[in-house]
Parts: C-alpha cells; sequence; structure tokens
C-alpha cells in the first residue's frame, strides 16, 4: 500500500561548528545548489510527500533567494532556539492544518546526500512496525571513552550499538507530545523512547553524512558527484510554433509582455513553456504536448502554461527522473526579450525547481525570412537534460 507523508526540516540553526562561515551550513553552496535544497530534493520528487515543513530562523536572510521559495509544495514557519524547540514548531504548523494523524518524517537541513532508496526504506520499516522508524548506522568501529583530558577512560562494547541518522518517522500527534514532554531529546527517537516506543532501526548509509565540519563539504561533493555519474541521462527537444492574432500582450516564459499582437491559442500561447514541456515529455518517453494538453479539451481553455509545466514536471518525477538544466531559444522579430530576459529567466527557474545558472535563455530572428520573418507568428525550441534519481 501506498503510503503518503509529509516532512518537516529544522533549518534554523547557525552551524556554528562550520568555523567562521557567516552563512549557515545549511545555505552553503555545493554542487550547484545550496545544502539545504539537496537535502530537500528527494522528498520534493517523490509523488508520495504530500509536503515540506521547513523551519526557519526569525531573521533567516537566505531562504527568499532560493528557487524553493517558490515550491508550491514548500511551506516555511519560524522556528526556536534548539532544534527540538523548531521541529515543534514545524509539528504544530502541520497539527493546525490537518485533521487526521499522518506520518511525518524529520529530516536534517545538513543532510545532502539521502537517496530515494533510504525514504523508502524507512517508510516501508515505519509502516510495517507501526510504532516509527529511524534511519541509523551500525557501529562497528571499537568505541573508546575519553575522560576529561582527553585519555582513554574505557572501551564500550558496541554490541547493539547505532548511530541515528534521518529521516526519522513517526506519527504526528505521538510525536508532538513525545518532544513536548522531552525538552532534553537529541532527536525524535529519544523523546518517543520516553513515552516507552521503540522505534524500528533501518540500516543506512555513510554516504548520508551530516554537514558538520568543512571537511564534511569535500566528501559531500564526491559523493554527489559519484551519484550523478551513475545516473541515467537523457535529453529530450522540443518545438512550438504560434501565430499572432488580435490582443495587446503574449505569454514568454510566464511572463506578460506587452505587445502590439495576441497569440492565437486554446491556453495562453506561450510558445516557450510549451516547447519545454515537449522537451521534457520527450526526454521520458511520454509523447507530446497536444497529447496531454489537447486543445479539445475545455479545462485547458486560456489556461496559464505554467500549469502544464507543473504537471509535466510531476510524470517526470513519476518516471524516475529529475530535470538538469534546460536551454531554450525563442525564434521571431517580435517583441524584443532583452528587457524580460532575466525576468524570464528568474521565474522559469523558480517553476522548474533549479538555479538560474541551469536556465538558460535566448532569442534570435530569421533575417526576416519566412513566416517569422514576416512577423505572423512566434516559435521556441527547448532541450533540456534530466537524470535518474535512483
Amino acid at each position: 500500500m501506498t503510503m503518503r507523508y509529509w516532512v518537516v526540516i529544522p533549518a534554523a540553526g547557525a552551524g556554528r561548528r562550520m568555523g567562521d562561515s557567516s552563512v549557515p551550513k545549511q545555505y552553503l553552496p555545493l554542487e550547484g545548489r545550496t545544502v539545504l535544497e539537496h537535502a530537500a530534493a528527494p522528498f520534493l520528487a517523490d509523488a508520495n510527500c504530500v509536503g515540506l515543513v521547513l523551519v526557519l530562523a526569525a531573521d533567516d536572510a537566505h531562504f527568499a533567494r532560493l528557487p524553493l521559495a517558490a515550491n508550491p509544495h514548500v511551506t516555511t514557519t519560524v522556528g526556536g532556539a534548539e532544534r527540538r524547540d523548531s521541529v515543534l514548531a514545524g509539528l504544530q504548523w502541520l497539527a493546525d492544518r490537518v485533521t487526521d494523524d499522518p506520518w511525518v518524517l524529520v529530516h536534517d537541513a545538513a543532510r545532502p546526500c539521502l537517496t530515494p532508496s533510504a525514504i523508502d526504506a524507512v517508510l516501508a520499516a515505519a509502516q510495517t512496525d507501526g510504532e516509527g522508524a529511524v534511519l541509523a548506522l551500525r557501529i562497528t568501529d571499537t568505541v573508546k571513552r575519553a575522560d576529561a583530558q582527553g585519555r582513554i577512560d574505557a572501551t564500550v562494547p558496541r554490541d547493539g550499538l547505532w548511530r541515528a541518522q534521518t529521516p526519522q518517522a513517526f506519527r504526528l500527534r505521538r510525536l508532538m507530545d513525545a518532544l513536548t514532554r522531552c525538552p532534553t531529546a537529541t532527536d525524535e527517537a529519544s523523546a518517543i523512547e520516553t513515552l516507552g516506543g521503540r522505534a524500528r532501526l533501518v540500516p543506512g548509509s555513510p554516504d548520508n553524512l551530516k554537514i558538520t565540519e568543512a571537511a564534511d563539504l569535500v566528501l559531500a561533493r564526491r559523493i554527489l558527484a559519484g551519484e550523478q555519474s551513475m545516473a541515467e541521462q537523457r535529453v529530450g527537444f522540443g518545438i512550438d510554433v504560434h501565430a499572432f492574432g488580435p490582443g495587446d500582450h503574449v505569454w514568454l516564459g510566464g511572463v506578460k509582455i506587452a505587445h502590439d499582437h495576441g497569440i492565437v491559442a486554446h491556453s495562453d500561447g506561450d510558445v516557450i513553456l510549451h516547447a519545454l514541456c515537449d522537451a521534457l515529455l520527450g526526454a521520458v518517453g511520454l509523447g507530446d504536448i497536444g497529447q496531454h494538453f489537447p486543445d479539445t479539451d475545455p479545462r485547458w481553455k486560456g489556461a496559464a502554461s505554467l500549469e502544464f509545466v507543473r504537471h509535466v514536471l510531476g510524470l517526470v518525477g513519476e518516471r524516475g527522473f529529475a530535470l538538469v538544466n534546460a536551454d531554450i531559444t525563442l525564434l521571431g522579430e517580435a517583441p524584443r526579450i532583452s528587457p524580460h530576459r532575466a525576468t524570464i529567466r528568474a521565474t522559469l527557474a523558480a517553476a522548474l525547481g533549479l538555479t538560474e545558472d541551469r536556465v538558460n535563455i535566448k532569442a534570435t530572428t530569421t533575417e526576416k525570412l519566412g513566416y517569422l520573418g514576416r512577423r505572423e507568428g512566434l516559435a521556441a525550441e527547448a532541450v533540456v537534460l534530466v537524470q535518474s534519481r535512483s
């Protein structure tokens, strides 16, 4: 049975152990994204994830600049001084808006290398066990306890010892109760233990490291680079053409631009977004835009093409792929997009969940040749790269 769930990510910390960095560790750059964006990505790509609650510091000055801020499946609330306080704030936000008792996965903002298979394993264990589940690593090294001077005080038996990771999965109401009663909890499982609960341990991976020191970033880069090199990659190409008609504006890349003509189309006629959708559908072998949004269907009459993009991205995710980058070319004599290029790029990046350096917008004319040269319409071409999430 498919298990639907929510995610809470406490991201209000300042990363005091990262040295002199003025940027909290969850916002440090890592392989084209921030650490936080990597931590959130596998959940947002999972169709079973209902939504993600990010718990931020009251004075957070970084999140609003991320493409993540425009994702409709992401919401934010304000956290507290300690991790437990922030998790409780996220759970309270959720409890105020749902009437049932959903499963909640709590994940560290500084764990950027989580895999979809690890999420699946935690969900399966939680569903089977009923109490909850914790991703963890069995301790295989000899464990030493030190005295105040840093000398060995004792060798600790390692039998049955595990290092807890995240995500940790529990029912919303029970976890809220446990954290409320246990102000000293260092993770969710330790709070559940105070109520007599015994969560199931799910073997994790050393790659699911937590960014604590600067050296961890170097290791995380190697892990992510290795995952990308092993992932299946596919290229998709799309093209769209629309004729001019009566009107005073056109839509390009989700941006309304004043023009002396409109576009003849069933929807808003955004050639950039239509070409992008075709490219995405082609990359994962799902036909073309006409099959998914036929002009005979009244649901799409006058529809905003950004809705097409969101729907198509969902289909790409269901096929197990994620978008890496997009390169788009607009063809036509007018309107000129130079004054709007930055806005189009930012709008597309937000809609696609990418950083702006992964979205490129170009424009060219046909040197007054053909129907485009005669200003009878507009065309766009798009090329995308997608890669598997496994």
